[in-house]
C-alpha cells in the first residue's frame, strides 16, 4: 500500500478511503497475510481519479464515473458526459485563475516598479478611519 501511495501522490489514507467509498473498479485482493494486492491498472485507475479529485470533481460525481466504467460497455455516452461537464467546469476556473493572475501581476509589475524607484513608502498605506 505504501508503495502505491508514492506511486500515485495519494496517502494511505486517501488509498483507504477510495476503497472504502468503492472508488475503484475491481475489489482490490489481499494476499493470505492481509496486504492488498494492486495490479498496474489499478495504479493507473488511482492517477486519472487524483486528477479529477485535484481539478475539483466532487466524490459523488467521481463515483458515479466509477460505477459507469465498472459496469462495462455500453454507457461510454454518460461517461462522456460526465467527463464534458467536469471540462467545462475545470475551463471556467482556469479562466477565473486566470482572470485573478493578470490582476495579481498588474500589482506586482506595480510594486517592483515602486520598490526599484524607492517610491514605494505608502502605496496602499492603511489609513485609519474617524
Amino acid at each position: 500500500m505504501g508503495e502505491v501511495a508514492d506511486a500515485t501522490g495519494l496517502s494511505v489514507h486517501a488509498l483507504r478511503f477510495f476503497e472504502r467509498e468503492e472508488l475503484f473498479l475491481r475489489p482490490v485482493p489481499r494476499t493470505a497475510g492481509g496486504r492488498r494486492v494492486y495490479e498496474p491498472a489499478d495504479v493507473e485507475w488511482l492517477g486519472l481519479c487524483n486528477r479529477l479529485r485535484e481539478s475539483g470533481m466532487p466524490i459523488a460525481e467521481l463515483k458515479r464515473f466509477a460505477g459507469l466504467v465498472r459496469s462495462g460497455p455500453g454507457n461510454e455516452a454518460e461517461r462522456l458526459a460526465l467527463l464534458q461537464t467536469h471540462e467545462r467546469a475545470v475551463r471556467a476556473r482556469i479562466a477565473e485563475l486566470g482572470a485573478s493572475l493578470e490582476i495579481i501581476h498588474g500589482k506586482v509589475v506595480a510594486y517592483e516598479k515602486h520598490v526599484r524607484e524607492g517610491t514605494a513608502a505608502g502605496v496602499w498605506a492603511p489609513t485609519p478611519s474617524r
